[in-house]
Formats: C-alpha cells, structure tokens, sequence
C-alpha cells in the first residue's frame, strides 16, 4: 500500500510548484513535505519531481498523482453509501476552456457543494492533453476522443461572432472585412494556441487572409476581449452570450452576421471515477443544455 500523505505531499508539490506551497496547502512543514517526497521516491526507486522553479512532476510520478486523484474521488464516492464516513468536500481538478468558464460553466459548478475546483484554464483545442497526461480528471475539450480509458458526452456549441466597434470598422474595414482589410487590421488572439481567428479568416476569405497573416494583440481574457473589441483596440471572436447586448444596442458590429463560428465542446472524464463525479457531469450537461446550441 502507498501512503497516502505521500503521495499528496507528490501532488501538492507538482501543482503549487513549489516545497513551501505544497507544505501551507497540506498545513505541514517544508521539512515535512521534503521528507513524505523522499520516502515515496526511495519507496517507487525513481524520481518522481524535477526539482526546479517551478517543481514539477515525472512520467512516473503524474502516474502515481493520478492514482492519488482517483483514490480519493473514489473515497468519496463510498462515502455517500456509508453515511459514518465524512471526508468532507474533496478538491476536484478539471480543464476547462475560458470562455466556458465566462459564459456558462459556473452556475453548474456552483451546485455541487462535495467539491472544491482547481480550475486549469486552457484552449478546447489542448484541454484534452491536461487528461490524457492524468493531471486533471475531466475536461471541457473540443475533441469528441474519446481517450484510453475515458468516455465523452457531447455538449452542444458555443457560438462565436466576429466583432468590433464601429469607430474600429471605419478606420481599419470602411468597406468590410475584404482579404486585404484583414491582412492589415489588428485582430484579438487568446494565445498562440487560438485559432479560432485564424478559422473564421480562412472561411471567410477562402484563404486568401490567412495565407498573408494578419497583426494581432494577444490578450488572455474572455472578458478582456469584449472590453478591447468596444475600446477599439482590435477585431475578435467572442462568445455570442458575452456580445449579445452589446450587438443589440450598436456598441458592437457583427463583422459578417452570416458567418458565426461555432465550436463543438464535450465533456471527457475518466471512466474509473465516472461514478464520484456523477453529480459535477449532471450539472455540466444541464447547464450546456440551457446555454450552448444544440443539434
């Protein structure tokens, strides 16, 4: 048997990154953190953290954070048949896209009260890696997968429009987002994993913008792309339920209103501990039910 306080000594470090932030996470000394890590390495005969800034995790050892993740959901699960076992609420890991987490994820996440959520923010398009890694136990992914191991329930799309304000159209688009317009006009990207821009570009323009590229600023945040869009610093994709209101009253101009961009999101999670995350997966499909398009 593995000890258990090791082997969360092993994770606290590989997620806070550091000795002393997995010690004020778990209430123990540094020393004592130091001391469970090199027990369970001598235990396992391998290294299981890269020591550095920050700390991180071996192959070996994100296998053994797994184990430790799916033990204790899995603790959690009995515990709601042997009502004498109280474990109290349990920190669940998921991936999960930001403009999910903008639009409508929360109020679901918000209904189940057993857990406590370390959110790790990333793109639809790579969430699906946080899972197969084993560093989270489910994901918002753009990918259908599904993954060794892993079922996938399909969600519904988040609908994207192309926007910006109208002082921002009649400097850069006065005659809309023709190739040559968009080769010149500042875009909006998340990160250098978005490609949403790129996409829509492409459709649009048959290739012809994309092919030259285009300027952009980078900017990681969902809400940071509204508030740029309506100052004029650049043109972006945002959720429709984020510039709904702000389409309805002008503020914000569709930049081509018959070509939205929809992206398919699903919900993956390991088929081990499927049964302990029953309720957060109910919550989640209802939520997207309510506030994603639907087939």
């Amino acid at each position: 048997m593995l000890d258990p306080a090791q082997l969360a000594a092993l994770a606290a470090v590989h997620r806070r990154g550091s000795f002393d932030l997995a010690a004020a996470e778990l209430h123990v000394t540094p020393s004592a953190i130091s001391q469970r890590l090199k027990a369970l390495e001598e235990r396992i005969g391998t290294l299981l953290i890269r020591r550095g800034t920050p700390c991180s995790a071996t192959e070996t050892g994100l296998r053994l954070i797994r184990h430790h993740d799916e033990v204790v959901l899995l603790e959690q699960a009995l515990a709601t048949e042997l009502p004498g076992i109280s474990p109290g609420p349990v920190t669940l890991r998921i991936a999960v896209n930001a403009d999910s987490l903008a639009t409508w994820i929360i109020p679901a996440l918000a209904t189940c009260t057993d857990f406590l959520f370390d959110i790790v923010i990333d793109d639809q398009d790579v969430s699906q890696d946080w899972l197969r890694r084993g560093e989270v136990s489910a994901a918002v992914t753009a990918h259908p997968g599904p993954l060794q191991g892993c079922d996938t329930l399909p969600l519904g799309r988040l609908r994207y429009r192309a926007t910006a304000s109208p002082a921002y159209l009649a400097r850069w688009m006065p005659h809309g987002p023709t190739p040559a317009a968009l080769s010149r006009a500042p875009a909006l990207t998340f990160s250098d994993k978005d490609r949403l821009q790129h996409i829509w570009v492409d459709r649009l323009t048959d290739g012809q913008a994309s092919r030259a590229g285009f300027p952009g600023h980078r900017l990681a945040s969902s809400q940071g792309f509204v508030d740029a869009c309506l100052a004029g610093l650049g043109w972006g994709l945002n959720p429709e339920p984020l510039v709904a209101s702000h389409l309805a009253t002008g503020r914000l101009i569709d930049l081509a209103p018959d070509q939205p961009l929809d992206t398919a999101l699903h919900w993956q999670f390991a088929r081990l501990t499927a049964p302990a995350i029953a309720p957060l997966t109910r919550a989640i499909q209802t939520a997207a039910r309510a506030a994603l398009l639907q087939p």
